[in-house]
């Protein structure tokens, strides 16, 4: 059958696709799974239940919960009923909050659980809409979402004909949906993506590795990010099963259980698996390490093609040694990750790569919903470093100042309520403006060099891109998080953020004693242990890009704390304010103020010399 609309990848599944297991998800300690009857029923009950209550086509629902089979109820319910499904990451601030319900004119919120609903609730007081909650989890005193199923089933005979004939008239190009981007300055922009934006995604790179019907996909990032949320109408159109993961402190329990085939990441979190895999490698009794040492040497030699034999064979004996516990800890039978929202290191590439990990990089943005290309599950269409072909469908071209520009049918309708900032990002030609540098490499292979508004020009006019600066520094096992600064300086510098579980333990074992972090970082040993990390990365780059000086900060980036997007990209802004005290001290000329005070002694000294005597 025909998709064109979201909403019709149920009756797809339904017909093409039939299992017990189209959505599965964890209510309390228990695993629940919804068979492709019960989705279907479920959905309509959503619709029907959604209109009996007073809601009508147009109307803006937020859901604001982690991942959850029931989300997608809801998202489809939406769908279905031409209401406007908006999105909100369950950590950011309640002054976005309310920017966000405000700005969007949401008229009900559907929340995962109590810790959201207390965020919320302040926020949803104010704006009028307190009574329009509805919660996944039981609240005392709050609506259950069982309320709208339950207004579905006593609402089926008045309201069902009203689904059922505005079903028919929804098209695929009308708005489905408004994803605030989380941004890194200023408020959100409400990005606004219809049924074909979305689904042309969804279908096209669905073509790009075998794994559908009979497989197992986990979903645990945040399906209000569109990566997460296209990819989750991908698995369905392909028929694979979904399991949700609402909690990644229960990741690693949980994929024990699933045993997925296939799942998404990004890259602070591959990030954070390397590096305790390493750490733990570490720790190993001095035989196992040597092996283990060995597996990781062989590892970063591994060529995407071009290996030779006598390679292969001994990346057959680490993989048996090795690499099989990587993938054991990961549910043992994960055949493909698919890895997006920022700049993925090498070294991951090929590790898991080597370790039978497939890690395929792919580029987009909210704004064209969201891929533009990606690396598919075929050797010849590969190249590492690279985000890959174009897909099908999006035209590419790189403008003379090196932006990337895309055209095609995933390119959003425009931003909500915004059409000066719709007309600043897509041209008089249809083409947007990604805002992302880049270059192709064997003409075909796209590679993002840094984002255009993060380059930034050292004052005697070389142009430093940070971005893989950053992501350079963060390969290092005692560097956690970097930024890299330096705009009308002389020279570029970074301001550190280390990896404080390690820096304990090295501290421990080298006898080093500290208070807290504020000491730690203070410590002569300490700097200089890092000043050695900078100073082999700086080995890798041009003169003008050597980081020249740095400071360690106390504070641990993260997204709940502000530093980082909730896509978990630094905030340039936010950072350059917070430590501006820090970074202008890394600025600090001692010999210009030197003789600035010794201009300003003289010139006092020649003052006095010439008053006149009384």
């Amino acid at each position: 059958m025909e998709v064109t609309r979201v909403f019709d990848l149920i009756d797809l599944n339904v017909q093409k696709y039939p299992r017990k297991a189209m959505y599965g998800g964890k209510v309390g300690k228990e695993w629940i799974t919804y068979s492709t009857d019960q989705v279907k029923e479920m959905v309509e009950l959503v619709s029907i239940g959604l209109l009996a209550l007073g809601f009508k086509r147009g109307d803006k629902i937020a859901t604001i919960s982690g991942n959850k089979a029931e989300w997608n109820f809801v998202d489809m319910g939406l769908a279905q009923t031409g209401m406007i499904h908006v999105p909100i990451y369950p950590t950011i601030s309640s002054a976005e909050y309310s920017y966000i319900l405000g700005h969007a004119e949401v008229k009900a919120i559907v929340v995962g659980n109590k810790n959201i609903y207390n965020r919320i609730a302040p926020v949803a007081k104010e704006l009028g809409i307190l009574d329009q909650i509805f919660t996944f989890e039981p609240i005392d005193n709050v609506r259950p979402f069982t309320e709208i199923i339950d207004a579905g089933k006593s609402g089926a005979e008045k309201f069902g004909p009203i689904v059922k004939e505005t079903k028919e008239n929804i098209k695929p190009e009308d708005l489905l949906t408004i994803i605030y981007t989380s941004g890194t300055t200023g408020n959100p922009k409400g990005v606004m993506l219809s049924h074909r934006n979305i689904l042309s995604n969804a279908i096209t790179t669905s073509a790009f590795h075998p794994y559908g019907y009979g497989y197992r996909a986990a979903s645990f990032l945040p399906l209000c990010h569109v990566y997460e949320r296209m990819m989750n109408y991908h698995y369905q159109y392909k028929g694979t099963s979904v399991y949700y993961i609402d909690n990644m402190g229960a990741f690693q329990e949980s994929v024990k259980t699933i045993k997925p085939h296939l799942f998404n990441v990004v890259p602070r979190l591959l990030e954070k698996v390397y590096d305790n895999i390493i750490a733990t490698g570490r720790t190993l009794p001095w035989y196992k390490k040597i092996i283990f040492k060995r597996a990781v040497k062989i590892g970063m030699r591994y060529k995407i093609n071009g290996n030779s034999f006598l390679y292969n064979m001994r990346l057959s004996l680490y993989r048996k040694l090795v690499f099989s516990k990587w993938k054991e800890a990961l549910g043992g039978e994960i055949n493909l990750m698919v890895g997006g929202g920022a700049a993925m290191q090498l070294r991951l590439e090929k590790m898991f790569w080597a370790a039978g990990m497939p890690l395929l990089i792919g580029y987009g943005l909210t704004e064209t919903s969201p891929v533009i290309a990606v690396n598919p599950l075929n050797i010849p269409d590969i190249r590492f470093g690279t985000v890959g072909p174009v897909i099908d469908g999006v035209e590419v071209k790189i403008a003379d100042d090196g932006e990337i520009l895309c055209k095609g049918e995933n390119i959003m309708l425009g931003y909500y309520k915004a059409p000066e900032l719709t007309a600043q990002a897509i041209d008089e030609y249809g083409w947007f403006h990604t805002g992302d540098i880049g270059i192709f490499q064997e003409d075909r292979f796209l590679k993002i060099t840094d984002r255009k508004k993060e380059m930034f020009k050292l004052s005697a006019g070389k142009y430093v891109a940070p971005q893989p600066i950053e992501n350079l520094l963060k390969e290092s096992i005692f560097i956690e998080q970097a930024l890299v600064i330096g705009h009308n300086e002389k020279f570029a510098s970074a301001l550190i953020s280390p990896n404080f579980d390690y820096l304990h333990d090295w501290c421990s074992k080298n006898k080093i004693v500290y208070r807290d972090n504020a000491m730690l970082i203070e410590i002569p040993e300490v700097i200089e242990r890092i000043a050695k990390e900078v100073k082999e990365i700086n080995k890798n780059l041009s003169e003008h890009e050597n980081i020249k000086r740095f400071r360690l900060v106390t504070e641990e980036w993260t997204a709940q704390t502000g530093e980082l997007s909730p896509t978990l990209k630094v905030k340039r802004n936010y950072l350059t304010a917070k430590y501006k005290d820090v970074i202008s001290e890394i600025y600090f000329d001692k010999e210009k103020e030197t003789n600035v005070i010794n201009r300003l002694k003289n010139g006092i000294g020649g003052m006095l010399k010439n008053l006149p005597k009384f």
